[in-house]
């Protein structure tokens, strides 16, 4: 028979991706790699628990904040009451950047693309008739963590639960601030002693907290490949564990708390076979460089989300295919949590019937897809094997040369990430400007018509009553308690002391999330980032 002429000379996962074979068979992978050990065995390849999702399902987290703290407390109702399992908040820019809502630089942002949080009222509020030692809650704060933790330790403490009791992770990876995100306010090196400071204080007295979110995210989101993402961050996850080792900390006291966050995109293979090596390596880093004696602190647990920037505008609800493509690549990578984006997000922030939407996509993936009945069932496959060690292979490279310049930190500092990271954005961009990577409803198959959509928006208001809010605050505290407490404050950061004790003060006589950021600029000063080509 006549040779078919491919569609495509070459074909590759995605545009800086693998090259991609017309037919893997057991030639290109090994008996050893096909019988890659059992789920919840070293080094973990196809699940960190033996039975998978047989026992509990993955949490389904809606990562959801706007506007007031009793507008998101009623989403958080409406999803818990949807089936939700657990909870995951947005900030405002404000919170995240440690102004408060009625700083001038605040003020056009207020509740926009996040619930505005300024002092533990807010907090208090926001988790109103919502038990706090019943549920688990992610973060998704960085340079304010130790505040918002805080906060969220005070309001636990006044629905009567305490902090050994509370679930969940704060997200404080500052390194990737630096890299994609750049909602960082100190200079690399204090931000990792604030950093440092929430993981040994959640070691030594929140045994259910996961300390951190090392957050790979993020860096896919600015335009990283997946190869890229995965080796940026280990090689953040090995200098926190460094710093945590230099301060005294044995390794097996912390590291089983330290978590990580990726995106899935839609290249359903790639994803999957991310996920398994990523936990491979992980596993080695931590049992081979670090020593680590504990299982557990060998295990990588990590959260997922669907990726943000694959959905467009153009065709909207083509999306909801994209994100569900995306979050069966997280159940079949054995996620332990998923958060699935909305179809109008490309638009405004979720509108409540597209949320729903969202959480009944993971709904119908658990339990009526079949696919979380049996422990990764892609293990064995020729091609997924076979793509999990090409991948391991170039994150393999990425971290030798990374540690060749001093690691992480060091990477950062000279741009090195940063450049490789957009370069790999321009080069997909390239692509999908020449055609040459098919975005459907958007460089092929367009379409003039735009679905009629009722958008989600925010009342103009909002900024008004947080104001008044922070107001009647401020004028109902005691002004000269949150003097003497900021001032402990600033000499605790002056320190070597743990600060997060003094903040759980601070918070609780009433001090804002402005106030103690304004402190703590004063002892650390304000990053400037230098420029990177």
């Amino acid at each position: 028979m006549a040779e078919m002429k491919e569609r495509k000379r070459e074909f590759k996962t995605t545009v800086d991706g693998i090259v991609v074979e017309r037919v893997y068979s057991p030639d290109d992978v090994s008996e050893n790699e096909i019988a890659a050990g059992l789920p919840g065995k070293y080094p973990f390849t196809r699940n960190i628990m033996p039975a998978g999702y047989r026992t509990r399902l993955w949490t389904m987290r809606q990562y959801a904040g706007f506007a007031t703290v009793e507008e998101t407390n009623k989403r958080y109702k409406y999803l818990y009451k949807q089936g939700q399992t657990g909870f995951s908040v947005a900030f405002h820019l404000p919170t995240q950047m440690g102004y408060d809502s009625d700083h001038p630089l605040a003020l056009p942002e207020v509740g926009r693309v996040g619930v505005a949080i300024d002092s533990v009222k807010d907090m208090e509020d926001l988790w109103s008739g919502i038990p706090l030692g019943e549920v688990s809650t992610s973060m998704t704060i960085n340079a304010t963590a130790p505040i918002i933790l805080a906060m969220y330790i005070a309001a636990a403490e006044k629905q009567g639960v305490t902090q050994g009791q509370l679930m969940g992770t704060v997200q404080n990876d500052l390194l990737k601030e630096y890299v994609a995100r750049n909602t960082y306010i100190f200079a690399p090196g204090p931000s990792m002693r604030l950093t440092t400071d929430i993981c040994s204080y959640c070691a030594q007295n929140m045994p259910k907290w996961n300390s951190i979110s090392i957050s790979g995210y993020h860096m896919r989101e600015a335009g990283a490949t997946a190869i890229q993402e995965a080796a940026f961050s280990l090689c953040n996850g090995i200098a926190y564990v460094q710093a945590m080792i230099a301060r005294g900390m044995d390794v097996d006291s912390f590291a089983p708390q330290f978590s990580f966050f990726f995106a899935a995109f839609t290249n359903l293979f790639e994803e999957v076979a991310k996920f398994r090596a990523l936990r491979r390596m992980w596993a080695k880093i931590m049992k081979e460089r670090f020593n680590a004696q504990n299982e557990r602190s060998t295990m990588l647990k990590f959260h997922v989300q669907t990726g943000g920037c694959t959905l467009a505008e153009q065709q909207p609800l083509n999306n909801v295919v994209r994100v569900t493509i995306q979050a069966l690549a997280a159940i079949l990578g054995s996620c332990q949590s998923l958060h699935t984006n909305s179809y109008d997000e490309a638009l405004a922030l979720p509108s409540e019937e597209a949320v729903q939407l969202a959480l009944r996509t993971q709904q119908i993936l658990a339990f009526e897809s079949g696919v979380a009945d049996t422990v990764d069932p892609m293990g064995g496959s020729y091609y997924v094997e076979w793509l999990t060690n090409k991948i391991e292979e170039g994150v393999q490279k990425y971290i030798a040369t990374i540690d060749k310049m001093g690691g992480a930190q060091e990477a950062i500092k000279k741009g090195y990430i940063q450049r490789e990271i957009r370069r790999s954005a321009y080069n997909h961009q390239k692509a999908v400007d020449a055609g040459e990577q098919v975005v459907v409803g958007v460089n092929q198959y367009t379409s003039e018509e735009q679905p009629a959509m009722d958008l989600f928006e925010i009342d103009e208001g909002v900024a008004r009553k947080q104001l008044e809010r922070l107001s009647n605050l401020k004028s109902r505290r005691d002004s000269d308690e949150v003097q003497q407490v900021l001032a402990r404050v600033h000499r605790v950061a002056s320190s070597e002391e743990n600060i997060m004790p003094v903040l759980i003060e601070a918070v609780k006589a009433y001090a804002t999330v402005g106030e103690i950021s304004d402190v703590l600029r004063d002892v650390f000063g304000e990053y400037k980032e230098p420029s990177v080509l």
